[in-house]
């Protein structure tokens, strides 16, 4: 900091506890907010162009590595999307499969998130290491809880990492009705140490803080929408799946390998938990609404630091559901529908814990991939949590630079980026005069 000229700089080399690597930079002049840009340096992956020319049947093994947390993401939009083009539909008890590997994937990657990188922020430590010296026995039941959404990833999908078993038409395997039952003890653990999570994490000092977002999400008629729904926000867009193009564009800016995703026109949008709360709130299981109404959220949220009360709340919803599916399930004849290729171009969507992933490919009569493009969420976010950043440095530009920084911080993990899936933070330089 220079007492003369009245600048002062900030720089931080890498933001801790987020996915992947970028950088922040701000720019103030005499207390007003010149330039907020968000920075993803990570080096492009190319998957899309890795998908061309490969069998149709291959896309949800690709997909699966763009992401190691939220691979069943990834997996599930690109089956719907091949489904669709081939004019399959999957049902009964393999539709149920496959929302109930997707509440595992849900469970896991919420409670990473609210223990191991958002809760710090909150109480004011460095990471989650630091924070276990004081409260052992909250990130003990962070990590219990994380395993249980892996251990049915692991049944449903072959393995935690980058599962094996899903497929175009259903899966390589299906479990057996005891298989599934196994679980059910843990799972019933999880959803009361969710509700706990809820009471936790609503007790934590938010900022003062909220936008007025427009929020996209799916939304199905009879369901908290995760695997399948319409595309809808609070400011009236309603479309299906194959729409996306006519509503969303994607924008190349210098500074990021990773593409804005914008509605026609510029304008940021906001996906993932806080988005799915607002639009989806009548289709919460019960529990999960009741739970909601006594923290306090009630039916609109627009404060995107109360994301982690609702991430806690979508955790509920996840153990909710994976008891209802193990309950009613019923082992079906075969593991998965028949599937034959034909020419045609087609979208899936489905909602990562962060929010849409939407994919969209066109195959040949043979069944060979000439085309992808896959909108991951956090590319869908990047110029949203820029105006959360722009807004809330307006509001704070006198903090001291080391608070100021921490808001920061805390801003973007409140949408919980995954900056390699999009590509691809964080390195902040505070440029104030």
């Amino acid at each position: 900091m220079s007492a003369e000229s009245g600048t002062r700089t900030i720089r931080v080399d890498y933001l801790a506890r987020v996915e992947g690597e970028g950088a922040l930079y701000v720019k103030v002049r005499k207390g007003q907010v010149k330039d907020v840009q968000l920075k993803l340096f990570e080096p492009p992956r190319f998957f899309e162009a890795f998908l061309r020319g490969r069998r149709y049947t291959e896309a949800p093994d690709i997909t699966s590595r763009i992401c190691g947390i939220c691979p069943i993401a990834y997996q599930m939009s690109s089956i719907q999307a091949m489904e669709r083009i081939c004019g399959v539909t999957v049902s009964g008890p393999l539709s149920d499969l496959r929302r109930l590997i997707y509440c595992g994937e849900w469970i896991e990657s919420h409670v990473l998130h609210m223990y191991m990188l958002h809760a710090p922020d909150f109480l004011g430590y460095p990471d989650a290491l630091a924070m276990a010296k004081d409260h052992p026995d909250v990130v003990q039941r962070g990590l219990r809880m994380k395993k249980c959404g892996n251990q049915l990833v692991t049944l449903l999908g072959g393995r935690e990492i980058h599962p094996v078993n899903m497929k175009v038409g259903g899966f390589y395997r299906v479990p057996l009705k005891s298989e599934l039952a196994t679980l059910r003890p843990e799972l019933e653990w999880t959803l009361a140490a969710a509700v706990d999570t809820a009471r936790w994490t609503s007790q934590f000092t938010f900022p003062a803080f909220e936008s007025d977002y427009e929020f996209v999400a799916l939304q199905h008629p009879h369901e908290y929408a995760i695997c399948e729904g319409r595309l809808v926000s609070n400011r009236g867009l309603d479309c299906s799946v194959d729409e996306f193009e006519q509503h969303f564009e994607e924008q190349h800016v210098e500074r990021s390998t990773a593409l804005h995703c914008v509605r026609k026109g510029g304008t940021p949008y906001m996906v993932g938990p806080l988005a799915r709360y607002n639009l989806n709130f009548d289709r919460l299981t019960p529990l999960a609404r009741t739970t909601a109404q006594d923290v306090g959220l009630g039916r609109a949220c627009h404060n995107p630091f109360k994301t982690i009360v609702v991430r806690a709340i979508e955790t509920i919803l996840a153990c909710e559901e994976a008891l209802t599916i193990i309950d009613r399930y019923e082992r079906p004849d075969r593991p998965a529908v028949d599937v034959h290729p034909r020419e045609g171009r087609k979208s899936g969507c489905s909602e990562a814990p962060r929010g849409i992933c939407h994919h969209t490919y066109r195959i040949d009569p043979q069944g060979l991939i000439q085309d992808a493009r896959i909108v991951p969420p956090t590319s869908q976010n990047q110029k949203r949590i820029e105006e959360d950043l722009r807004q809330l440095l307006t509001a704070h530009a006198e903090l001291p630079a080391d608070r100021l920084q921490w808001l920061c911080e805390q801003a973007i993990r409140n949408y919980d980026p995954c900056i390699s899936c999009s590509v691809h933070f964080l390195k902040l330089h505070l440029d104030r005069t």
